[in-house]
């Protein structure tokens, strides 16, 4: 059955390859309407996906992932149109140049291929990574969790019918129809060829398999251990703000803040406001020496908390001698995720932003603007932080490589 997917996704993406950027958006659009027809079904589908995880005993933090809304099916919805309006990446020239030879060489924009995608408790990832790996030309082999499996197959069923309405191949999306695990291993042995790269979305132990197991390309991040630097030149208001939504607007996602650095010259000022701020909004706070004598609520924080990934309301904070050791503390116990600084310092905040080696890099804003909706990519298939070409949100130019187009005029190499 897998490879029978494999070969039928690898036909339809080399349809898909060539489609215009008229058919896609048409399929796009009409994918959008279908989904919010079918609103009451999918929330139907839903629920019994969350009476099973509940019964299962699944956390706070799961079930939030796992939840749909009519406000998320609406976004879903509204996701699929803002691909649609993207510019289409596929075909765009790169660069230009002719050699003295008078050879013409152009680096051209063309798709991946078939892509994987594995997935846990977000239904919502099924339409996200469909209609990004439809825009960039790329067929989609969907894997979703057993958790939300109702749920995606309902919205995969509902696009690959307005994929055949808009008389594009229904192979270009297709969902694995069954949560066997074993589903997982034929992926990550790449179906013989037929998938070129695989994306994971999910917890630690989804990742760190699919990383460890892959036989081809891994678009992923392992965690998402996330930091705020309130440096000394910080307006308190501001660091108030950005704190108080990097670590507690959503607390189970991958770009909510997880660790609170205070500059020493800014603690005598920020930091026991900062820390109050945290416990009153229901955050614990575990923290340094100098944060316990903030505020006597501070439970005290080992050395396993600095590379802590909660996805909870618990933050590690401890204060830092200058920007230098707050960027030491980062590279030692930061992922490469996202770090930001808050500070009113100009030269600071470029030092910070240039010696930072993490996929993204704020200046006072929140952490949780790591997301590509939010970067007016409408939508992000995951977020990266290896070396491949891409890094942070993956979106449809992300999802696409290049391919070298020479034209000449009878040339031969001497």
């Amino acid at each position: 059955m897998m490879l029978y997917m494999g070969r039928r996704a690898r036909e339809a993406a080399a349809a898909l390859a060539l489609a215009s950027t008229e058919a896609k958006n048409a399929a796009l659009l009409l994918m959008a309407e279908r989904i919010e027809a079918a609103a009451p079904k999918i929330l139907e589908a839903n629920a019994q996906d969350l009476e099973a995880a509940r019964a299962k005993g699944r956390d706070t933090a799961f079930l939030d992932r796992l939840a749909l809304t009519e406000s998320g099916i609406a976004a879903m919805a509204g996701g699929l149109r803002e691909i649609a309006a993207l510019a289409d990446p596929v075909g765009q020239v790169m660069a230009r140049w002719t050699r003295p030879n008078g050879l013409e060489i152009s680096r051209i924009r063309v798709p991946l291929g078939v892509v994987g995608i594995i997935y846990e408790s977000r239904p919502n990832v099924t339409a996200d990574a469909a209609g990004l790996c439809l825009k960039s030309g790329n067929a989609a082999i969907l894997r979703s969790g057993s958790e939300s499996f109702l749920s995606s197959l309902v919205i995969a069923n509902i696009l690959s019918e307005a994929l055949v309405e808009a008389q594009l191949p229904d192979a270009s999306i297709q969902l694995v129809p069954t949560v066997d695990r074993s589903a997982v291993g034929f992926m990550l042995g790449g179906l013989s060829g037929a998938i070129d790269v695989i994306v994971p979305r999910g917890g630690k132990d989804l990742v760190g398999r699919v990383q460890a197991e892959a036989r081809l390309p891994v678009f992923a991040h392992l965690e998402g251990v996330c930091h705020v630097y309130v440096h000394g030149g910080a307006d308190l208001d501001m660091a108030r703000r950005i704190v108080l939504n990097a670590k507690m607007r959503r607390t189970g996602i991958c770009g909510a803040a997880e660790t609170l650095l205070v500059d020493r010259a800014a603690a005598p000022t920020h930091l026991a406001p900062l820390v109050k701020m945290l416990i009153e909004a229901g955050c614990e706070v575990r923290g340094d020496p100098a944060t316990e004598a903030a505020d006597p609520r501070v439970k005290p924080a080992s050395e396993d908390d600095w590379p802590k990934e909660y996805l909870d309301a618990v933050i590690a904070v401890k204060m830092v001698d200058g920007l230098d050791e707050a960027i030491a503390h980062i590279a030692r116990y930061g992922s490469q995720h996202t770090d930001a600084i808050v500070t009113e310092d100009r030269k600071a905040a470029e030092a910070f932003l240039a010696r930072i080696d993490s996929a993204i890099v704020l200046h006072n804003a929140s952490t949780q603007f790591a997301d590509g909706g939010e970067f007016g990519m409408g939508a992000e298939i995951g977020i990266a932080t290896g070396r491949f070409h891409a890094r942070g949100p993956v979106g449809v130019e992300q999802l696409t490589i290049f391919k070298y187009v020479v034209r000449g005029q009878g040339q031969t190499r001497p």
